[in-house]
């Protein structure tokens, strides 16, 4: 053991007396400076975790140096300490006895290491425990300058030892047991400590990892960035928390993620020494994160295409829906071809078994170039034909009705694509291909799965459309076909007519609608005019207003007053609004004569107009069913709405309908119309009607011309009703047309009769039915002295046809019938069929009129001898 010189390293305070001991260690500055070996200790050293204290014992037993530290550890100053028994000071009475023996043994020469209770300084502890002290003292024997026998006590709180075990035995367990990556990482970024649980995933021994930086475990760009962030840490001190670092684990290829928080770590005085690294792995979160925001996604995308897809009943339109929403949120690129013959209206299934058919391109989108798109390397226009090679795997997927993978194309831009066959039904209508480019993850199981679904709905929103589009087709057919062919025509009018389907000017479908029009001939010249519009849309209002179109014909040929036709058409429409109609005719008069109070809801409403012009008279009589008014417009005047009563729409029942009796001059124009023409919801019903009424400037044009005219002029007012309008313009039958001639009842009438038609034929020129025509008006002024009341009137109508008319005051209808072989009369009306080409009678307000029509000569119609048809008869 070396020899210390008790007193060469004290010092004297600032008393003058108490010399303290530097053994504790070096004061700073003390050493040379450059000189590694004689550098002070940095704060926060070992000394100050453990608290050592000195002191020295002289020869003479008692103290004789007193160290800063043992100031501290037992409360005791210096100037009190020097010169005190350590025996005496510091160990309890009992055992003071023992400790003389050791302070001998000590100065004898002998080392002594033991366990000493002291009394803490400044305790108020109630606790005794809490008021004592252990050191553990090493006292080293030593000499004087003198050669006399001395001692230097190394002494140590045991306490603080205590803790620091503790402490270090946490630490290491914390640190062992973790089930975390765990790094202390040197202020170099130098790995100094590695946990277990880290060296298992990484390979090696805990030691193994000592000295390497993050550059040894990551890639060079991930490494640098995470190194940054170790630096800033180092210098700020602030923390990090779930930052998400991705690598590989040796020996795989798999990449991993970890999600790791970084903090200093700092000495007991705060001096920084470390960071440390806590680090979990992530990889199965992530991936399941990922699994949820593609599920997220795909709902996401799911409620988007039920909300966009098929909110419209075109098959392009649908189409362009679904690219809509799959573009740029599912691919990159996406086009849909659908079957030709799907397209153009086929009744059976299209496509073939091969899935060779011919497909037009109808969509296309793109949220990275507009180049077009086949998946098959060929580009396909938008809009073109073509069809997809049998080994193909487009022709594939239309085959089987499965998703199939399709090879990447367009010069290396598309790495991943899927074509998917669009099912409605059990029937494919199409394919849809969608494409990723490079750059863009793959598509998965889950994307398949979502493609198809995706296809699927809007495979069966076009179906929908398809079958739309065939009953909406059916529809108009059937509409159409209730409408008058061609340009109508009548005696004494010029007529023209448009009819257009609502929505017809932009294209899109809509239902069909119950808008009609009709121009009905009537005996003696006349003619009957009809607007109507069923209420409602859609095939039940095309079919009703055929119904009530039918019934107006069949009721105008009775030659009813216009406003008993509305009356008998009110209680057909009545009948047509229950169930009980399609039960046949005999459940729908029960209907129509349900008690007055009846559900409106039950029936179909429907609004009229019916006119009747006679061209003789030049009168025309109106009745109106919650129609608009008729428009007239004569030469040199401004158009203006007729006063017609309007009365109850049909189907309401209840309410008796005027009739309104207007002459028209020659040349005015007449113009029945519905809504569609004058209302939409952009526009009210009174500017329409102003619009229109305005727009009838020149009735003197050709009606063609004006028809077009007033529709150009309305096109803003057009939305998605039906547009019926009737123009005519009244051209009367001159007077020198017509013969009209009053008999008295006397049996010479018959005679006269005769020779009044005959003479008015030759008049004509129309000599080759003078035979024809006398015996005719000879059966007719016959049975009207037979069979009539009051005088007989004759009156003979040349047109387009030749018109007979016998008027009398008499209310019987005649009647044909079959006459026996025996009997001597009964055939005058049969003759009269046979050589007529139309006859009957009707009510007037004064009696009734028998009539009968005969062709013109050079017309196509050939009529019976007068003689064979006599022969005939008998």
């Amino acid at each position: 053991m070396s020899e210390i010189p008790a007193k060469a390293t004290g010092s004297e305070d600032s008393s003058g007396g108490a010399r303290r001991g530097a053994v504790d260690g070096l004061v700073p500055g003390d050493a040379p400076s450059g000189d590694g070996m004689w550098q002070s200790s940095p704060p926060g050293s070992m000394y100050d975790y453990i608290k050592v204290a000195s002191f020295s014992i002289g020869p003479d037993g008692l103290v004789d140096q007193w160290s800063l530290r043992a100031e501290q550890i037992f409360g005791i100053p210096a100037d009190r300490a020097v010169g005190m028994d350590p025996i005496e000071a510091f160990v309890e009475p009992v055992r003071r006895e023992r400790g003389q023996r050791k302070m001998a043994e000590i100065l004898d020469g002998r080392e002594w290491t033991g366990v000493v209770p002291f009394r803490l300084p400044d305790s108020s502890s109630a606790d005794a425990r809490d008021r004592e002290g252990i050191a553990e003292v090493y006292v080293m024997p030593t000499r004087t300058e003198g050669g006399e026998k001395a001692a230097v006590c190394i002494v140590v709180d045991v306490r603080t030892l205590r803790r620091i075990e503790t402490d270090l035995a946490a630490s290491q367990a914390i640190f062992g047991q973790s089930p975390f990556g765990f790094l202390l990482i040197d202020p170099d970024l130098r790995v100094r400590r590695a946990n277990q649980r880290f060296a298992s995933v990484f390979g090696g021994t805990v030691d193994d990892h000592r000295g390497k930086s993050v550059h040894d475990y990551l890639p060079r760009g991930e490494a640098e960035r995470v190194a940054a962030t170790l630096r800033r840490v180092l210098e700020t001190g602030d923390s990090i928390t779930d930052m998400h670092v991705t690598g590989f684990v040796p020996g795989s290829d798999e990449r991993r993620h970890w999600s790791v928080n970084l903090y200093r770590v700092h000495s007991g005085s705060g001096r920084p020494i470390g960071i440390a690294w806590l680090g979990t792995d992530i990889t199965a979160r992530r991936a399941a994160a990922r699994e949820a925001a593609a599920a997220r996604r795909n709902l996401a995308l799911l409620n988007e295409a039920g909300a966009r897809i098929g909110n419209s009943l075109d098959l392009e339109t649908t189409a362009r829906e679904l690219l809509d929403v799959v573009v740029p949120g599912f691919c990159d690129l996406a086009t849909v071809d659908l079957y030709q013959g799907l397209l153009a209206g086929d009744e059976t299934p299209p496509g073939l078994a091969d899935g060779s058919a011919e497909v037009r391109r109808v969509a296309f989108a793109s949220a990275v170039s507009d180049a077009p798109f086949s998946g098959t390397g060929k580009p396909v226009k938008l809009g073109a034909v073509h069809h997809y090679p049998f080994n193909s795997p487009c022709a594939d997927a239309l085959r089987t009705a499965r998703p199939q993978k399709v090879p990447g194309d367009d010069g290396g831009l598309v790495q991943s694509t899927l074509a998917v066959p669009m099912v409605a039904h059990d029937t494919v209508v199409g394919l849809a291909q969608f494409a990723r480019t490079k750059g863009s993850e793959p598509f998965g199981d889950r994307d398949r799965e979502l493609a198809v679904e995706l296809a699927a709905r809007a495979a069966v929103c076009i179906d929908n459309a398809r079958l739309y589009r065939r009953e909406h087709e059916r529809a108009l057919i059937l509409q159409r076909s209730l409408l008058p062919p061609g340009d109508p025509e009548a005696s004494g009018l010029d007529i023209a007519c448009r009819y257009l389907p609502g929505n017809a000017a932009t294209g899109r479908p809509s239902e069909v609608g119950g808008d009609w029009f009709d121009v009905i001939e009537l005996p003696g010249h006349r003619t009957a005019l009809v607007v109507g519009d069923v209420m409602g849309r859609g095939l039940r209002a095309a079919v009703a207003m055929g119904e009530l179109r039918t019934a107006v014909r069949t009721l105008a040929q009775l030659d009813l007053e216009p406003a008993e036709v509305l009356s008998q058409l009110d209680e057909i429409a009545r009948g047509l609004g229950t169930p009980a109609f399609a039960g046949g005719v005999q459940q729908a008069t029960r209907a129509a004569r349900r008690p007055r109070e009846a559900d409106l809801s039950e029936v179909y409403l429907a609004t009229c107009v019916y006119a009747v012009y006679d061209s003789v008279t030049r009168r025309c009589t109106f009745a109106n069913a919650g129609h608009l008014p008729p428009v007239l417009v004569e030469p040199g005047e401004s158009a203006l709405m007729l006063d017609v009563p309007p009365g109850m729409p049909l189907g309401v029942g209840g309410e008796p309908f005027e009739e309104v009796e207007v002459e028209l001059p020659e040349g005015a124009l007449l113009a029945l119309y519905t809504d569609g023409l004058v209302e939409s919801r952009d526009h009210p019903l009174d500017e329409g009607l102003q619009a229109f009424v305005g727009a009838l400037t020149d009735p003197s044009a050709p009606l063609e011309d004006v028809c077009d005219h007033v529709l150009n002029t309305l096109d803003t007012h057009h939305g998605e009703d039906d547009i019926a309008l009737l123009m005519a313009r009244v051209q009367g039958l001159p007077a020198d047309s017509v013969g009209d001639w009053t008999l008295p009842r006397e049996p010479r009438s018959v005679g006269r009769a005769r020779e009044f038609a005959r003479a008015q034929l030759l008049a004509w020129d129309m000599e080759p039915l003078v035979d024809t025509t006398e015996l005719l008006v000879s059966e007719l002024v016959t049975n009207a002295l037979r069979y009539g009341e009051g005088e007989i009137r004759l009156r003979l109508l040349l047109d387009r046809t030749l018109v007979c008319e016998v008027w009398d005051s008499g209310l019987v209808q005649p009647r044909r019938r079959r006459a026996r072989d025996t009997d001597e009369g009964g055939r005058g009306l049969q003759l009269v069929g046979l050589l007529s080409a139309a006859w009957g009678s009707r009510r007037t307000h004064r009696g009734k009129t028998v009539w009968f029509e005969l062709p013109l000569p050079g017309t196509d119609t050939t009529l019976a001898d007068p003689a064979e048809a006599l022969l005939s008869l008998f």
